[in-house]
């Protein structure tokens, strides 16, 4: 029955948004990070992300991280400038004492910008967090 299945809720796992200088190119570009704040490393770390508006959707991305350490975070992907404009979901799968946790992570359209940026934590870069 529904009413029997425990969905952990997930805590000290964060995904957000860093704009950050390329080395080559020296741009400013927008970069997904997922953070671990926990003091557990993470097994199978399973993302799907998109894009999407009432008019346009991106093709889903598909990303695995096999161990993200506790206490550290790593890059998930690019962000262009035009992906920016809609909303971005991030739906994150992992493991925990053999137990499967899932949470979608939200940023809505035109909220990723200079305006939003905040001190991340563990990160010590100024970026934007999914809701």
């Amino acid at each position: 029955m529904k009413k029997d299945i425990h969905i952990p809720k997930v805590e000290d796992v964060f995904v957000a948004v860093v704009q950050e200088q390329h080395p080559e190119y020296k741009t400013d570009d927008w970069n997904a990070y997922i953070i671990n704040n926990k003091d557990v490393n993470l097994d199978t770390v399973l993302i799907a992300s998109k894009g999407y508006s009432e008019e346009k959707i991106t093709p889903v991305m598909r990303h695995t991280i096999k161990l993200l350490p506790a206490r550290s975070y790593a890059k998930i992907e690019f962000m262009q400038e035009e992906v920016l404009k809609l909303n971005n979901e991030f739906k994150v799968t992992f493991f925990l004492d053999n137990q499967l946790f899932d949470k979608t992570y939200k940023f809505r359209k035109n909220t990723i910008n200079d305006k939003a940026l905040r001190t991340l934590p563990l990160m010590q870069l100024k970026g934007v967090m999914a809701e």
